[in-house]
């Protein structure tokens, strides 16, 4: 990943504006601690910073990027997949790097403002027209990549990586939406990206095992694309277990494997003796990769909780659980001299691997909640993968994510995604079939059917508990009964998420930065669902995947109260639910 701050329209052309843009930009240099640079062009007012981080093209790749005449200019955070083919449909360019990302100056040069739409990745970008000084933003269809909007006082218009670098200069800012792109010809925001499932009509294309698991191997073959070291996050669950087995198995026939060898390498963290870390080990044996586990202490999660919100940027409490260990762990990757990693978020969004999903009364209320919830994934768990990853300047890729595969995915009859006892069927089970290979298995069957379990779970029980103990001790009751005065906004209902959003607070204390996070009963999609689905959710609101009570195997009961709308958003990866698949699962179907 790497940082890009932009400021446009600006009025300002002192060397003290210049100063202050690099200053800002430096609170961006964990994203991309590799290079700086800055673009200026006054008769513009135009000031575009990048912090590089180097994966594609190490040694010449540094931006901002230009055309030929060097009258556009771009900055780049992502990667762009389909480059060479890009360049193979485009007229003879002199191009100035290897960059992936420099292909959008020349396209842009050839086709205008409908460049957005051609490109196949995960990015955000700013580009400059120099010509008649117009420029444009976006960011990829799911919000992989982080971006954000903001207005200075003065008329200028900025943008950031993260909100961080706007929070103290612009008078206001937001979330940029997914999927959309910023034109000043046209004076501001558009969607390009328009798939069918968007508008939530109820799709009917057969299930086909053998088409989805090809279409999910192209996506994971072309995030093989690096020049750096890499490796995969394996927590033994169903999603990065899968990731994990299929870049394994086409290593050996990718570009990176002639630099890096055809051995992977792949990452566990957890708690000392904590699920994630038994089945991370039995896939990784399993498979052939070489393995690395991190072990972390509760007292060491719990010291890094006001770094993980700094990171981060939200007090959404689910997210901030599952941010904690991935941010632990990204920080022992990257001393290993990994620069990228393969991950698995974004499958329970498509197939329905939450465990209320269980609750699901028909087809078409399964399919609109799918929808739902891949129209929130930046505001958690992209979120959470992106900005826990690049705090260490690493960079996370997520298969499950890929726009194609996404696209077929959401195509497919919701009926074949429902959970059915009497066909057998668990969560996510059409994702399972179609790698259930007998002649070729990817993965053990008790490995390929094991139930959902959430990242912040996984890692082991006690984190969760110790967080709740530790925010007892620094809330008290009378706090939180006043929480509804100090919070007006998203009013935490527990001690934990009041915590957290202490920390927030004096990280942002901005009213534009309360409200990038989301919450209240107008964003609580998922809790709504689940309600409606079951009203016995409406009294156990605990975000943790332990709380679906008669779904979960390892369910408990009581416990304290969430109100706020991380409810039932149960990020992050899978991990190990528990050994003693068979009936337990079959039990947890009937309970449904």
């Amino acid at each position: 990943m790497c940082g890009i701050l932009a400021i446009l329209g600006c009025h300002d052309k002192s060397v003290t504006r210049r100063h202050r843009c690099l200053e800002l930009s430096r609170r961006l240099r964990h994203r991309g601690p590799d290079w700086s640079g800055l673009f200026v062009d006054e008769a513009s007012g135009c000031y575009l910073a990048h912090e590089r981080l180097a994966i594609i093209d190490p040694t010449s790749g540094d931006q901002p990027l230009f055309n030929e005449n060097k009258d556009i200019v771009v900055a780049v955070n992502g990667e762009i997949y389909n480059h060479e083919a890009l360049k193979a449909s485009m007229k003879a360019h002199k191009y100035h790097t290897q960059s992936d990302c420099e292909v959008i100056a020349h396209l842009y040069e050839e086709i205008g403002e409908e460049v957005v739409e051609k490109l196949d990745g995960m990015f955000s970008f700013v580009l400059v027209d120099l010509r008649d000084k117009s420029f444009i933003a976006a960011r990829d269809p799911l919000g992989i990549t982080p971006l954000y909007l903001g207005w200075g006082n003065d008329g200028s218009v900025w943008f950031a990586s993260e909100m961080k670098a706007l929070k103290d200069d612009c008078e206001r800012f937001e979330s940029f939406p997914p999927g959309h792109m910023y034109s000043s010809k046209q004076g501001g925001l558009r969607r390009y990206y328009n798939p069918p499932w968007f508008n939530e009509s109820i799709p009917a294309e057969p299930y086909d095992p053998l088409i989805l698991r090809h279409a999910f191997e192209k996506s994971v073959i072309k995030r093989l694309m690096t020049d750096v070291p890499f490796g995969v996050l394996l927590s033994g669950g169903l999603d990065s277990s899968l990731v994990a087995a299929v870049a394994q198995r086409h290593l050996a026939g990718s570009t990176a494997a002639k630099q890096w060898g055809n051995k992977l390498h792949s990452f566990c963290v957890g708690l000392e003796g904590s699920p994630d870390l038994k089945a991370g080990r039995e896939v990784a044996d399993y498979i052939g990769t070489v393995h690395k586990e991190f072990h972390f202490t509760v007292q060491e999660g719990l010291d890094a909780i006001s770094d993980v919100i700094y990171h981060i940027e939200t007090y959404d409490v689910t997210t901030i659980r599952a941010s904690t260990p991935m941010f632990l762990m990204s920080r022992k990757i990257k001393a290993l001299g990994v620069k990228m990693v393969l991950s698995g978020e974004g499958s329970d969004e498509i197939f329905g691997g939450y465990l209320y999903f269980h609750k699901a009364p028909n087809k078409e209320e399964f399919h609109k909640e799918t929808c739902r919830k891949l129209k929130a994934l930046h505001l958690y768990d992209c979120l959470r993968a992106n900005k826990s990853t690049s705090a260490w300047g690493l960079e996370a890729r997520v298969p499950f994510l890929d726009r194609d595969f996404v696209n077929l995915a959401m195509s497919i009859d919701p009926a074949e995604k429902m959970i059915n006892k009497k066909e057998g069927k668990i969560e996510k089970w059409i994702i399972r079939k179609a790698f259930d290979d007998e002649e070729n298995p990817y993965l053990p069957k008790h490995i390929l059917y094991r139930q959902k379990e959430q990242f912040s779970d996984g890692v082991g029980y006690s984190w969760i508990d110790g967080l709740k103990d530790h925010a007892a001790s620094q809330v008290s009751d009378q706090m939180l009964a006043n929480a509804k005065h100090i919070y007006p906004h998203n009013t935490p209902g527990t001690k934990e998420g009041y915590y957290y959003r202490m920390i927030f607070e004096r990280c942002f204390p901005q009213e534009s930065a309360r409200l990038t996070v989301p919450g209240g009963p107008s964003v609580a999609c998922s809790t709504a669902a689940a309600i409606a689905w079951d009203k016995a959710w409406a009294n156990n609101l605990d975000p943790s995947g332990r709380a679906a009570t008669g779904v979960h195997d390892s369910a408990y009961e009581g416990g304290e109260v969430e109100s706020s709308a991380v409810s039932h958003k149960e990020g992050g990866e899978d991990g190990l639910a528990n050994s003693k698949v068979g009936d337990k699962v079959q039990e947890a179907i009937a309970v449904a």
